[in-house]
């Protein structure tokens, strides 16, 4: 996994500094909430909407234990049809791939869909480097492209930032990158989409070369999908010449047929509607409609490793919806940059440690950021189990040691020989009782668990005691 974000200090410390902007937290507080609850109306439309999470949940389940069986049928479905397909281990090879297919048609700029896999290998920065230029289309991409910042939101990438900010943005930054602002603009919704689009528009009209990611691949057909709500995506999909598609071999569904439990649960878990405004589907290339050449990037990128472990791998059937993030109370009050990836919120506690590992401190932390409270799991439209993986990676971030877990498991020990024999269980118990007065509310050393709590009082008597008394 690209290293964008990594460098950032771990999630405890990112977050302290996130739940002190004031702004910050009423802004995610509004948004989030008003996310989820029209995605609960949304949801409750469908009497069968548990009967569609199972469903989803069995067909990625199904493709995820024979993907190597579906991806050669896409290879071919999407070479049938007159595209090209490339494989790419990694972030490194897949941006060298695109950069090259970009050069090789003489142009130095693209237009981007919203696409999370191109963030993910930080495909922007490298095309850069190479001196090609990268324009984001989607308006709240967009915003973040243009304030030189990160996206904090899966849905909506720029939920950190307000209508003045926006204006601010657009006024200061867009003459740089093409159509200025125009004179006067102010933070009314509508004059911010209008200046989006003016802005845009010549891009649309100009460039030569589309960049992508896909919500769903078909494994029988070779089709791609994309579901998007303003339409700077079909504009990508249907005017340029050449189309670079970058996805996650964990995109794939079987059939056609299994596409149409996704188009129902996506739309309402994601944006609360009942469908997507913009549907497109694309399979290759066909003369006279579209663009006459098709590349597809198939990126792995950690994901195989993911797949081998049994408990994580079910990370891989996220469709990306971001419900998860509106019902979690911790991304509510940190926001998405303290997680240190594109990814944030439960998802990204539970994906990003599983494609980069979790040597990095903040990696290794990511697990961590969570209360458990199973909000998450509830909402998932494919029923992703993220606490139980929560678990499972903090379990992983323990076995590597290090100076908090080696005084936890020296502690766990003692414990357990205390345990094993009752006469010292009943000594200490009846020590702790007697000083008990003498008991500070934090113990030195233990900053990470009492830092926002106090120690809980020792009660007069054990219950060994209490009990013995009752028994008398």
């Amino acid at each position: 996994m690209s290293g964008t974000f990594v460098g950032m200090p771990a999630f405890p410390a990112a977050a302290r500094d996130a739940v002190h902007d004031p702004t910050l937290r009423a802004t995610l507080r509004h948004a989030t909430h008003t996310i989820r609850d029209k995605r609960a109306r949304a949801v409750a439309e469908l009497p069968d909407w548990q009967r569609l999470r199972e469903a989803g949940k069995r067909v990625k389940d199904h493709t995820l234990r024979h993907l190597d069986r579906y991806l050669l049928q896409l290879e071919e479905s999407v070479v049938l049809a007159g595209g090209t397909v490339h494989w790419a281990a990694d972030a490194d090879e897949a941006n060298r791939i695109v950069a090259d297919l970009v050069k090789a048609t003489g142009e130095r700029e693209v237009v981007k869909v919203k696409s999370m896999a191109t963030q993910e290998i930080g495909l922007n920065e490298a095309l850069a480097a190479e001196g090609i230029t990268a324009y984001e289309t989607d308006l709240a991409e967009l915003i973040v492209q243009l304030g030189h910042d990160r996206p904090s939101h899966i849905l909506v990438p720029a939920i950190h930032r307000n209508r003045g900010e926006i204006r601010d943005i657009f006024r200061a930054e867009m003459g740089a990158w093409g159509r200025p602002a125009p004179d006067g603009l102010g933070d009314s919704p509508a004059e911010l989409a209008e200046a989006a689009r003016l802005h845009l528009r010549e891009k649309f009209l100009r460039a030569r070369v589309g960049v992508s990611g896909a919500n769903f691949m078909v494994a029988e057909t070779g089709t791609l999908v994309v579901l998007e709500s303003e339409g700077n995506g079909r504009m990508c999909l249907t005017l340029p010449e050449t189309l670079i598609s970058v996805v996650g071999i964990e995109k794939t569904v079987p059939t056609w047929r299994d596409l149409e439990i996704f188009l129902q649960t996506l739309p309402r878990s994601s944006t609360a509607e009942r469908m997507n405004p913009y549907t497109s589907m694309w399979t290759g290339t066909a003369d006279g409609d579209g663009p006459s050449v098709f590349h597809l990037v198939l990126l792995d990128n950690g994901r195989t490793d993911t797949l081998a472990d049994e408990v994580g791998r079910q990370a891989l059937r996220c469709i990306r919806c971001s419900a998860c993030l509106n019902v979690c109370p911790v991304y509510e009050r940190a926001g998405g940059h303290a997680y240190g990836s594109v990814y944030p919120g439960p998802i990204g506690a539970i994906l990003s440690p599983q494609l980069r590992g979790t040597t990095s401190e903040i990696d290794a932390s990511l697990p961590y950021a969570s209360s458990l409270c199973g909000a998450c799991y509830e909402v998932c439209p494919v029923a992703i189990d993220i606490p139980e993986v929560l678990v499972h990676l903090r379990e992983r971030v323990a076995r590597q040691g290090g100076p908090g877990h080696r005084v936890e498991k020296a502690a766990m020990k003692a414990a357990s020989w205390a345990m094993d024999r009752p006469a010292v269980l009943a000594a200490a118990e009846r020590a702790a009782t007697r000083t008990r007065r003498l008991h500070p509310a934090r113990l030195p050393g233990t900053a990470a668990w009492t830092a926002e709590r106090e120690l809980p009082r020792i009660p007069e008597k054990s219950f060994r005691d209490w009990w013995k008394e009752r028994e008398e």
